[in-house]
């Protein structure tokens, strides 16, 4: 434990005293939101983020340490563990070093070296090996041995040289060098797999391709295993990319006879030395690598599409909530037209209908009063129109009404729809409407999701949101994990009501489960509405370590005990008593009361359970108590008329949302029902490495139109104002290219492409490829 919380520290650049905290806490059952809340004296103050960092990066140094003792033993039971060996496997703190230590021990299928040392031949390699003045044809006569299969001094030498192959393969030294040079030097190509060029169209990009392996970005390392998993790319490693000719000796050749101090000079053995070098590395080594570093590209790319997914997840669940008013849900459909649910201001649905003003049955007059008349009779004040197809179509209707009827009060704005329909469909949906038709589920999702986005939102599968790059490629164990940490992070952030949140929301917060959820939806069903926060000691299954843990992030609002709708954990309630009895207040009297509050001195209610981090916070919440960390709601302003692609043109200045942020830049929905994307280039004037410097899902920005490309369904957007767009084509339904010069929004291509142009728009892998998967999962 020691020397693992030694080295968390050194990694984390923190104190080893505050990683000990950690992990004694973590061992002990706390949840991150918990520790980082409510143990900030045992942590120093680490915030969620490194605290998942921590907590990740422990368990990958417990199963190396678990992995360490497995090899040991097994080395071990084969009477071949050395000192030497010992302390290099105890040293390592990599389990691909680990890995290759274990390689000549490994238990394994009988290769051709194993077969040629049982057959006695290991002495032959050997001496080939140490004195190259020796013939190797007439020293291999003394290992003839027919019954092995070596009856002829060809198949002796052959033999001896899989012997030395497999060592040099397996020599951990060498492994390690050649391994940082193809690193170092090393490029990933992609050349199109023959007759695939019509099929693969979208990868064309990727026809002619070399990047270098350490550099090449996420989301294009994607595209091409993406490519090569379709079948219409293939990838091999360049070991020398800068070599010229393509006989000459591979440096890899080198670093093998370097590490074993050969160098040809004329010798008898030297031409069949020379030949095993070269099949070590052509055949063990380089192969070998190509998966093995491919591995490791492909593994930092899911990473990076995995974080990039996290924090748009993060930025959509807290983005700003409209509020507890009574909300009209509109879920646009041509043929099955227009589903309407109405919600309270909890999210009780009052009332549902479905509208046909569109194609084949054009009943506009009846969907125009049937929504009025819901909106009088339930008093709506906001109507949340899905962002689907004909949305546009929806919002210029509901626009038209409330221009004409001027008792019709409500706002109207788009909503991000997004997984609405996995919503519906799904069993909790089912659980929360039984009786209501599946197609209506989705309406009253949307209502609900512009009330509170995350109270919604934690009902439906992270990854089904649609905000991410590239999800269905990557691991799916370690995507659920991270998202599921995002949500957790933010639903306590934020703060559940207990009397209110379902057990979707409840199930998020830190110390429970979908259980422990349920049995307090049932006991509140049963037994009314909690009135402070002990009574949720009396829901079935919550013992004493599930409530520390979520106490604090429980609300209980007009309750009995004031404290309890504010983020002060139950345990720190008698410090606040303290305070108010001090002087002469009300516990109650101390909500709120600012200018009081910041006459308390902080450092004179520290004690040595609760020190000035702790004291500062409780302070703090007592000025805002449950304040909520959410943005102030705003809404984009879609322009009038351009409801489609063939009403864009370049040059239009518009107003958007941004849906989704990628590595390569941003997806902003202008209201056409195709999202724009703003290359990374194009989002500022100034260099951005990482698009979320700039913007984040959910913000309101002003995009001028590049090009557009209305039978690919291709936009090309840029946030530099000042830019000035390619002169259109002569008609909308055509490109508007325009312009020679390569875009620089193309969202694949790179550096080293060998192809002959980039098309408008960057016609990319990545760019058609994430933008296709994107636009299906909104649907």
């Amino acid at each position: 434990m020691g020397s693992i919380s030694q080295q968390l520290a050194n990694e984390l650049a923190v104190s080893s005293q505050q990683v000990q905290a950690v992990i004694t806490l973590l061992d002990d059952g706390a949840t991150v939101p918990f520790i980082a809340r409510y143990r900030k004296e045992a942590t120093g103050g680490l915030d969620d983020t490194q605290l998942r960092n921590l907590a990740q990066r422990l368990t990958y140094l417990r199963e190396l340490n678990d992995r360490r003792e497995v090899t040991l033993a097994s080395i071990r039971d084969q009477d071949k563990l050395t000192p030497t060996l010992e302390q290099q496997i105890r040293a390592t703190q990599s389990k691909t070093e680990l890995e290759d230590l274990y390689l000549p021990y490994k238990p394994k299928r009988r290769t051709k070296g194993q077969i040629a040392i049982e057959a006695g031949l290991e002495p032959l390699a050997n001496t080939l090996l140490d004195n190259q003045d020796q013939e190797p044809e007439q020293v291999a006569q003394d290992y003839l041995n027919s019954d092995a299969g070596f009856a002829d001094t060809k198949a002796v030498l052959e033999g001896a040289r899989f012997i030395l192959m497999e060592r040099f393969a397996e020599d951990a030294a060498l492994l390690k060098k050649v391994r940082h040079y193809l690193w170092s030097n090393a490029e990933i190509k992609s050349v199109v797999a023959p007759d695939k060029e019509q099929e693969g169209s979208k990868y064309r990009d990727y026809f002619a391709f070399s990047e270098a392996l350490k550099k090449i970005p996420s989301h294009r390392a994607l595209a091409l295993f993406r490519g090569r998993n379709e079948g219409i790319l293939q990838l091999k490693l360049d070991a020398d990319p800068h070599q010229e000719d393509p006989k000459a000796r591979s440096y890899g050749e080198q670093l093998v006879a370097e590490h074993i101090a050969f160098s040809p000079a004329g010798r008898a053995a030297d031409a069949w030395l020379q030949q095993t070098v070269q099949w070590t590395w052509r055949v063990k080594l380089l192969l070998h690598m190509e998966t093995e570093l491919f591995g490791s590209v492909r593994e930092r790319a899911e990473a990076d599409a995995i974080k990039i997914f996290a924090n748009n997840l993060k930025d959509l669940l807290m983005a700003a909530p409209a509020g507890a008013k009574t909300t009209m849900g509109l879920d646009p459909g041509v043929r099955t037209g227009i589903k309407v649910a109405v919600v309270d201001s909890t999210g009780k649905v009052l009332g549902t209908n479905t509208v046909f003003p569109f194609q084949p049955q054009n009943q506009v007059d009846k969907a125009m009063r049937t929504i009025a008349g819901m909106c009088k009779q339930h008093k709506v004040e906001l109507i949340a129109i899905g962002n689907g197809t004909h949305s546009r179509e929806t919002d210029k209707l509901v626009g038209d009404l409330l221009k004409a009827d001027a008792e019709l009060k409500a706002s109207k704005v788009i909503v991000n729809e997004a997984g609405a329909s996995v919503y519906s469909a799904s069993e909790l949906a089912a659980q929360e409407f039984p009786d209501l038709d599946v197609s209506l589920r989705g309406a009253v999702s949307i209502a609900r999701r512009l009330q509170d986005p995350l109270a919604e939102l934690v009902k439906i599968e992270p990854k089904s949101i649609g905000v991410g790059q590239y999800q269905h490629d990557v691991g799916q164990t370690q995507l659920a994990q991270s998202l599921d940490a995002v949500v957790e992070d933010c639903v306590n952030a934020v703060g559940v009501d207990a009397n209110t949140a379902s057990v979707a929301l409840l199930a998020r917060v830190a110390g429970l489960n979908k259980t422990l959820a349920q049995n307090i939806v049932a006991h509140r069903d049963s037994h009314g509405r909690f009135t402070n926060r002990k009574a949720l000691l009396d829901v079935t299954r919550m013992g004493p370590k599930s409530f520390e843990q979520a106490a604090g992030f429980m609300r209980i609002m007009d309750g009995d005990q004031p404290l309890d709708r504010s983020a002060v954990h139950p345990e720190a309630y008698p410090l606040v008593e303290r305070m108010a009895a001090d002087h002469n207040k009300a516990v109650a009297q101390l909500i709120g009361d600012s200018s009081f509050l910041k006459t308390l001195e902080a450092q004179n209610y520290t004690d040595a359970k609760f020190g000035l981090p702790t004291v500062r916070d409780i302070i703090r919440e007592l000025d805002k108590p449950g304040r909520d960390p959410r943005p102030e709601f705003k809404t984009a302003n879609f322009k009038e008329g351009v409801d489609t692609l063939k009403d864009l043109r370049p040059g239009m200045t518009l107003e958007g949302v941004v849906s989704n942020v990628a590595a390569f830049g941003a997806f902003i929905d202008i209201g056409v029902h195709q999202d724009g994307l703003v290359h990374v280039s194009a989002l500022s004037n100034n260099f951005v490495s990482d698009p979320r410097e700039v913007v984040k899902a959910g913000d309101i920005v002003k995009v001028k139109v590049m090009e557009v490309d209305v039978q690919r369904k291709r936009i090309s957007l840029t946030m530099k104002l000042n830019d000035e767009a390619p002169a259109a084509a002569a008609t909308p339904n055509q490109s508007t290219k325009g312009s020679a010069k390569p875009n620089k929004a193309s969202a694949g291509g790179g550096k080293r492409s060998t192809s002959k142009a980039q098309p408008p728009l960057g016609n990319s892998a990545m760019g058609s490829a994430f933008a296709d998967a994107f636009a299906k999962a909104k649907k």
